[in-house]
């Protein structure tokens, strides 16, 4: 079967990218520059930062344009989870609290997304300062994203214990908030305090840490492919439970909406056993023109009307006309009584038949 391209394609991309930018800078400067030292690097530095490389004419262009490609579309990939789970193609959050998480991920995505474009563009070879303060922008923005994300699939597992993907998806986010949170202590203290070579390395480590975090939203995006028809749409718990439990309200509308379809004989029957048909026929509340006029059996509407049909196949017959709507059918077989007069609304009769 062959699928269509679908969400989860968004997350692969942006870390497809993201990684390859970084094999692509470490590959160049270790092979085609042969460790070049630049003029960014400290004296006794041997271990280039991403920064310092991504600050040489050769290698600028390449760094801010796949840095805007990562982040561009992971925030997208973020964007889709929210969407995704307002329409139903995602387990749908059951909280307002779940709604603002996935809320405020977005909003410190979209402050990484700044700061690390706005580091690829102000390098570190000549604006150092401003480099410095949009790296710490990128590094709290995503991690106080992931944060919110984490958090946020921790709720949907505990109300949604059935689902696995949300449970893997959680601990995967978890790590990564964790190992992150350290590795960027670490980063910091090492760099501020000029221990540049650790740094590096550190961040290195950091960087790569970071493509496997995005490949994640392959996984919580994925299951989005099996709801494309709206069939398998997933509901709010919350709009299941209106009106009682386990959402009994909500289907109740489509077994009890009486609808103004054709007329079958199992539903004039389970309604004639209640004394009539749609508040008019025999023995209903709604029955006063008809005990006015005469009694009709019950069966009338189980053998006549119910035959309808198949009797109008075949050639009409004359039926002689009485007082009001009323008539008197001079044929009528119904338990074994002829000419009984019959109060059937001027919307029953059969327009094949010939009335005089």
């Amino acid at each position: 079967m062959i699928y269509r391209p679908s969400y989860f394609l968004l997350p692969i991309l942006s870390g497809c990218v993201w990684l390859g930018m970084l094999l692509g800078m470490l590959i160049g400067w270790v092979v085609d520059t042969h460790r070049e030292h630049y003029v960014s690097m400290d004296a006794n530095q041997h271990v280039a930062y991403i920064s310092d490389i991504g600050a040489s004419p050769k290698f600028k262009p390449m760094f801010i344009a796949l840095c805007v490609v990562t982040t561009v579309t992971l925030d997208l990939s973020f964007l889709a989870d929210r969407w995704l789970r307002h329409a139903g193609r995602l387990t749908a959050n059951n909280s307002r609290g779940q709604k603002v998480l996935g809320v405020l991920t977005i909003i410190f995505a979209i402050i990484g997304t700044a700061g690390l474009i706005l580091l690829s563009v102000f390098d570190v070879a000549h604006h150092k300062n401003l480099h410095d303060g949009f790296l710490l922008c990128f590094l709290g923005g995503y991690v106080i994203s992931a944060i919110c994300i984490c958090w946020e699939y921790q709720r949907l597992g505990i109300h949604n214990r059935d689902k696995r993907v949300l449970r893997v998806s959680f601990w995967i986010k978890l790590t990564f908030v964790l190992v992150e949170i350290v590795l960027a202590i670490i980063f910091v203290s090492l760099t501020f305090t000029n221990h540049t070579n650790g740094g590096a390395i550190v961040e290195w480590i950091i960087a790569f840490i970071f493509a496997f975090y995005i490949f994640s939203f392959a996984i919580d995006l994925y299951p989005a492919v099996h709801t494309r028809n709206i069939k398998h749409r997933i509901r709010e718990k919350a709009d299941d439970m209106k009106g009682g439990h386990n959402g009994t309200a909500g289907h109740m509308s489509d077994s009890t909406m009486v609808q103004d379809g054709p007329v079958t004989v199992s539903e004039m029957e389970a309604t004639n056993a209640n004394g009539g048909y749609r508040g008019y026929g025999v023995g209903g509340a709604n029955n006063n023109a008809s005990t006015a006029q005469g009694n009709v059996p019950s069966g009338y509407y189980d053998t006549t009307y119910g035959e309808s049909a198949a009797r109008a196949t075949r050639s009409p017959r004359a039926n002689k006309t009485a007082v009001g709507s009323a008539f008197v059918e001079d044929s009528l077989r119904t338990n074994g009584h002829d000419g009984l007069q019959v109060n059937e609304p001027q919307q029953a009769y059969q327009p094949s038949r010939t009335y005089q």
